[in-house]
């Protein structure tokens, strides 16, 4: 594997999950999590990120989905992280505004090598067919852990809580697209000035 693509496997007591990912894909998604909702999301990212990412996951699905999507979101990241490298030449930065009928959502996203997630989303119902939209939080709390990244996720309108999930996702992948874009005029530099992300 080139330093654009990594493979994670995470094996705990509740889980099973393998994720492979090339930040310089085309958006290729192969998802089995045992998730339905969790991976029509994940496909949001690999599409409109042109990510290739392929998820496997064996979880406690009959105790709940909880452990699955934060598992995944930890092993996301840590792929993520190995995939990017020491950051050399990276835009870092990344931003974008989704909308999707009356839903619209602001996703903004730093390579800072300092996790943070700000998570500004009032779902108008707790649950997606028979996906709790509370897993969400968990799935990025553990995503930006692991990835080493400052991530700020806010729904600015939204009736319908299937479209405000795919507004964040789509947004996510569009924000993660830009900010692992090689810059050219980086030509190999560290984007900051103190020397190290």
């Amino acid at each position: 594997m080139n330093a654009r693509e990594a493979q994670i496997e995470r094996n705990t007591l509740e889980t099973q999950v393998t994720v492979s990912i090339n930040l310089d894909g085309t958006g290729v998604a192969k998802l089995a999590s045992g998730v339905p909702f969790l991976d029509h999301m994940l496909e949001q990212i690999a599409r409109h990120g042109l990510i290739d990412i392929s998820v496997e996951a064996h979880g406690d699905l009959h105790i709940d989905a909880h452990h699955t999507v934060e598992d995944i979101g930890i092993t996301l990241g840590q792929a993520v992280a190995k995939a990017i490298g020491d950051k050399k030449g990276i835009t870092r930065y990344g931003h974008a505004y989704v909308p999707l009928d009356e839903a619209l959502s602001r996703v903004v996203i730093d390579f800072s090598g300092r996790p943070g997630l700000f998570y500004e989303v009032a779902f108008p119902k707790g649950m997606v067919g028979s996906f709790d939209v509370d897993l969400f939080r968990e799935f990025f709390q553990g995503f930006v852990n692991h990835a080493q990244i400052s991530l700020h996720i806010d729904n600015l309108k939204g009736a319908n809580s299937h479209h405000i999930a795919e507004t964040i996702f789509k947004a996510l992948g569009r924000a993660l697209r830009m900010a692992v874009t090689v810059d050219s005029r980086m030509a190999g530099m560290m984007p900051s000035t103190k020397g190290v992300l």
